[in-house]
């Protein structure tokens, strides 16, 4: 039977068609502002409320001396590229924290466990000393605050910045990573942390 098989695969071969053109790249365009439908913002959120997430905390080491580390809460965070190794997540222009991990040039996504529920609403008031009495260490490539405890790390470079909406989309190069040993990770769903029922 195997030999069977060689044969054929060798008339194949030798009986190959020629190549095939690839099909040309689609045009690609922003939506105009007079093609947009017209969507009650409360609705939107409720809708894609639905989608459960995990939940990060993306922080990055001071961009200038004698600041404290920067770091905010995300839900909007996904692997994107294997080759080469690439995350991205999302951050409102509006934010106050993004300027100082832009400076930083660098950046880690602590992926947080089913406990850190808390740590999570630390990270998400503006304004505050969001590291006071939290315990991390160092990333080992960018130096970010690596949290105690969160279920896995990624260490990243800032790899580009694009626009999208009111938020912007960052892509990050990872450098390092690991995971933990850890009950699981901590989720999100219809504005409601959550955790994964066991086994």
């Amino acid at each position: 039977m195997a030999e069977a098989a060689v044969r054929y695969l060798r008339s194949v071969r030798a009986t190959a068609p020629e190549p095939v053109d690839a099909l040309p790249r689609p045009e690609l365009r922003c939506v105009g502002a007079d093609e947009r439908a017209s969507l009650d913002p409360r609705e939107f959120r409720r809708v894609l409320g639905n989608f459960a997430t995990g939940v990060a905390v993306v922080t990055a080491p001071a961009a200038t001396a004698g600041e404290p580390p920067a770091g905010f809460a995300c839900q909007s965070f996904s692997s994107l590229s294997l080759d080469p190794p690439l995350v991205a997540f999302m951050v409102g222009r509006t934010s106050t924290t993004w300027p100082r991990i832009a400076r930083a040039g660098v950046f880690c996504v602590n992926v947080l466990g089913s406990g850190q529920g808390e740590l999570c609403r630390a990270f998400a008031v503006s304004g505050a000393d969001k590291f006071a009495g939290v315990a991390y260490d160092t990333a080992p490539v960018s130096g970010s605050p690596r949290l105690t405890g969160a279920v896995a790390w990624i260490d990243c470079a800032i790899h580009a910045v694009h626009t999208g909406g009111d938020h912007l989309i960052v892509v990050g190069r990872v450098n390092a990573l690991g995971a933990e040993d850890a009950d699981g990770p901590l989720l999100f769903h219809r504005g409601r942390f959550a955790r994964l029922a066991p086994p």
